[in-house]
Parts: structure tokens; sequence; C-alpha cells
């Protein structure tokens, strides 16, 4: 089969399309023949080696986390999915492969498709649509009335997000660029600040949740514009997040977290009720082919996507 693989850590010109052996179905397991997959950040940074200690080193390497596509075959023990259904999900952990014509993914990080998205809306749902949920709503506490800044608002993550706080009965302030001012208050924002003059960071905002997507303020930045029992929550993993996470997941006052995605059924299947109702819609920025994965993982580093970048196997 076909698949997205690399050699070495590197730039994304290391990337490239080959001839693999097909993977088979183990316990527990669905093989899907994929239709899609979804590029994401995570994506980027194991491939530079930033998350070596936890993918390992040993290479060739597949690429690709995002999932959406067709039950061609089913493991032991599996149940609740059928030969032919459409699917999608992610692969949790550090073993990629969805840019490939065939997967193998653990059920329970599958869900049915919504029938409403096509195979490439629904392969840009899951890791950005569960990091925004679970940030929001698990480390965050988010609940109805409650205030939410999301910072970076417009990228793959910030799409979902804005949406997803709507959904959760918050007031949701946004900062972006000034050129997405107007695309994110479409998505549902109540107001919407342009970062370059306003960041959001004023001790008086009192943020029930500080939810910063793009990953360039910290905790301490943070801190005084937060509410008394305000979380600060972000989505870029490093040592001070992670001290702080350890230091304030339990503390009373002001607390600071980090989100790490978990893709499971139930949560797949909360997020394409929401699609069913049309009160989370996915935003594609591009769709191409698999022989264009290097180039459409350089526009993801540049940071001025809106929306997912998504990857179409032919």
């Amino acid at each position: 089969m076909r698949a997205i693989v690399y050699e070495r850590f590197g730039p994304p010109e290391v990337l490239e399309q080959r001839l693999v052996p097909a993977p088979v179905a183990g316990p527990g397991e669905v093989l899907v023949r994929v239709k899609a997959a979804a590029l994401n950040p995570k994506d980027s940074l194991i491939r530079k080696g930033k998350f070596v200690l936890f993918s390992g080193t040993k290479f060739p390497r597949m690429l690709g986390y995002d999932v959406a596509g067709v039950v061609e075959a089913l493991g032991p023990g599996v149940s609740g999915f059928s030969v032919g259904d459409a699917v999608f999900g992610m692969r949790n952990g550090f073993d990629g492969g969805t840019v490939a014509e065939l997967v193998a993914v653990k059920a329970s990080e599958l869900a049915k498709k919504p029938p409403s998205l096509s195979f490439e809306e629904a392969a840009a749902v899951p890791l950005a649509a569960l990091t925004a949920l679970q940030a929001l709503r698990d480390c965050g506490g988010l609940a109805p009335g409650g205030k939410v800044l999301i910072h970076g608002a417009s990228g793959g993550v910030g799409v979902f997000a804005v949406q997803l706080a709507k959904a959760l009965g918050a007031h949701v302030t946004t900062t972006s660029s000034v050129k997405n001012l107007a695309f994110v208050r479409a998505l549902g924002a109540d107001v919407t600040l342009d970062y370059a003059v306003d960041s959001g960071l004023e001790p008086t905002r009192g943020w029930d949740v500080f939810f910063d997507v793009f990953g360039n303020r910290s905790f301490a930045k943070a801190r005084a514009s937060l509410g008394p029992r305000g979380v600060y929550v972000s989505t870029v993993p490093g040592p001070g997040i992670v001290a702080t996470d350890l230091a304030t997941r339990w503390w009373p006052g002001r607390r600071g977290r980090l989100v790490v995605v978990n893709s499971n059924t139930g949560d797949l299947t909360f997020l394409a009720s929401l699609v069913a109702s049309g009160r989370l819609v996915p935003v594609i920025d591009r769709v191409v082919p698999m022989a264009e994965t290097a180039a459409a993982q350089a526009h993801i580093e540049t940071k001025r996507a809106r929306g997912k970048v998504v990857i179409h196997v032919e």
C-alpha cells in the first residue's frame, strides 16, 4: 500500500510517499480503508524529533493521527462496528500511520462518521476538536455562563474551541490577527480582539478559562488575568507547564493545566452529535493529495492555516 513515511528527523522534505506492507487488524482493532487524513502540529513536532523521549528513534516512521474512512476488516473481539461502516477517529500515542491507504486503529479510538460530513470534513475533526473539548470541559471546567478567552482562535484547534465553548454555554472572547477577526466572529465569538492591540492579559479580565491554543503565553503571564478559581490551559507541552500542572492541579485557586488529548468513542460520538445538530462545523484551510503532504506540513508550520489541512487519500 502507499503511505507517507520518513527515515530521519528533520524538515518537511524528509517525508516521502512509498510502498509499505499493509497492516492487519489485531485484537480490538479495526482495519480502516483511509479516505482522508488531517495533519496537525503534533505531526510536525514528532517529525522534528521534539518528542523523541516518547516517540523513540526507530525508523522508518509513518505520518498522521487523524483518519476518516471505511471499515475494511475487524480484529478479534471488536463489536459495535461492521465491515463497510464509515468511521472517523484518531490514533492515540506516538505511532502515526493514517496518511496511508490502510491503517489499523483501536476500536475504542473510533466512532461512526456523521452522515452529513464528507470524509475530508470528518478527518478534520478528531484531534483538534477533542483537544478543544477536553481542554475546555475537562481541564478548564468551563460551565454555562463562564468567561473564556481563546488565544489563537483561527487555527485548527481554535475554530473548534470557539464553537464548543458556545455549545457549553460560555461567553467567548478570542484573540487573533486583525485579518481573522470577522472570521472568528462568524464562528460565534462574542468579543474578538486583535492580539497586536489587546492581549487579554489585563488583571481586570477575570477569565474562568484562559485557553492558550497558540502556545506563546504562559501561566505566569496569564495568572493575573484569571478569576479567583480561573484555569489557564495550554496545548503545548514543556517543562514549565508540566511542572505547573503538577503543582496546581488540585489547588483551590488559580491553576495551570496542560491538555493531553485522548481519542475515545464517547467523546467522538458527542462531537458527532454536535455536528448533526449544526452546532459544530469543521473548517478546512485546504485539501491536498498525498503527493503534496510535505508542502502541506510546511504550510501548517507557518501558523497561517485557517482551520485544518487535510490529505485526500485516493
